[in-house]
């Protein structure tokens, strides 16, 4: 049997698959097993499918795109981003007090949600980006003082 977690709604799921025998699969959900039974498998036919179209950068409702690029530092201790994403959470506000190893920010990458620390002991002097913003590596995330 394999074993798969799934995550869905902020809900985890332990699965697990059994073998296919006469189109029905014996599942497991949480430790509580299920029989489900498949449609019956006809010849698939072959279809030509084209390359799916790259995703375009999010935009804002003016149409600007919205990443945040590499900025220069202007004072106080910057917290950057260590690699291309989206910002997911921003769990600090301005002018609350951070430790060196205090998650600042949430950063989903490559299908990762990705703790940022603070670096450093500060306080929280601007927040430069918003949840949803898509940065790139090296942008100005948070300044601390």
């Amino acid at each position: 049997m394999k074993e798969y977690k799934y995550k869905i709604n902020g809900n985890t799921y332990k699965v697990g698959v059994g073998d296919l025998n006469d189109n029905v699969v014996e599942v497991e959900v949480n430790g509580v097993p299920y029989k489900v039974e498949m449609e019956a498998h006809k010849a698939a036919t072959v279809k030509t499918v084209s390359a799916p179209k790259a995703a375009a950068a999010p935009r804002t409702a003016s149409g600007e795109k919205v990443i945040a690029k590499a900025t220069g530092n202007a004072g106080g201790s910057a917290v950057k981003a260590p690699l291309p994403g989206v910002v997911l959470s921003i769990p600090v506000k301005v002018g609350d007090s951070v430790k060196a190893s205090d998650t600042v920010l949430v950063l989903e990458a490559m299908k990762m949600e990705n703790a940022i620390h603070a670096g450093r002991d500060g306080r929280v002097a601007s927040i430069n980006v918003n949840a949803g913003d898509s940065v790139l590596e090296g942008a100005v995330l948070i300044t601390l003082e």
